[in-house]
């Protein structure tokens, strides 16, 4: 797939007393760049629970902190799929001020499961999810 960007900006709330951005808002900053990214592919994840039975959890998540970023930065959120599996997908995601080419500010690589939604048990991605994935790849 090719790279999905989606921008962000850094607000108070977001960062700790130095204007820091807190670490767990990262991972936050990431999961919005994938929802947006379902977005760009015409899914939205509450139609997917209710019309198709599935809903998308993180399974695993590696994060690497490499810079700061802190209040009012405009930060660049990446996310490009790396690995398929039948009822997983895996991203690499990073994060970057869109105003500095020093490089990411954090890194990661988020494996998502696609889960039956009322046994919460893994289940195969659908077909028509694949297909729209295979698009833009």
């Amino acid at each position: 797939m090719s790279g999905f960007e989606w921008q962000v900006r850094v607000y108070y709330e977001d960062t700790d007393s130095g204007g820091v951005v807190y670490y767990a808002n990262y991972l936050r900053f990431m999961e919005r760049a994938r929802t947006e990214w379902m977005r760009a592919l015409g899914f939205e994840q509450d139609q997917l629970t209710e019309e198709q039975g599935v809903l998308f959890a993180v399974r695993s998540a590696h994060i690497e902190y490499l810079r700061t970023a802190h209040f009012n930065d405009l930060l660049c959120v990446s996310a490009a799929i790396i690995d398929q599996g039948r009822a997983s997908l895996t991203f690499s995601q990073e994060i970057r001020r869109c105003d500095d080419d020093s490089g990411p500010v954090c890194t990661g690589e988020i494996k998502i499961a696609c889960l039956d939604a009322e046994t919460l048990r893994p289940r195969a991605i659908p077909d028509f999810i694949l297909k729209e994935i295979a698009d833009v790849e």
